[in-house]
């Protein structure tokens, strides 16, 4: 199974914080947001993850790129944020028939078995 995880956007609710910074990175208990997410698309069973990018790409990617992560990741560009349907079709060549959609500004807990 493979992993989508959205990193693009502007972040604009969040501004003036993301005039410098893309909203994904913003630290939460000392840890990027993002990294939340991909730790639960690997835990989800994810061996490939594309992360969406776009504004601020580079900083995604390096912070990303920053850490061993036990799956393969691909960055994917998305030129103008649009709609979620919308980063679907741009990964179609990265997608297969199985694959979760996470968002990567989202932190979901889990309730427990």
């Amino acid at each position: 199974m493979k992993g989508l995880i959205l990193s693009g956007g502007y972040g604009t609710r969040l501004r003036p914080i993301t005039y410098s910074q893309q909203k994904q990175l913003i630290p939460v208990a000392n840890k990027p947001i993002l990294f939340y997410a991909i730790e639960d698309v690997i835990e989800a069973g994810a061996k490939e993850i594309g992360i969406i990018v776009g504004p601020n790409k580079e900083q995604v990617m390096e912070t990303v790129k920053s850490v061993d992560w036990n799956a393969e990741i691909d960055f994917i560009y998305q030129g103008e944020p649009k709609w979620l349907a919308h980063t679907i079709l741009v990964a179609e060549n990265f997608l297969d028939d199985e694959f979760v959609m996470y968002l990567g500004d989202n932190i979901l807990k889990s309730m427990g078995e």
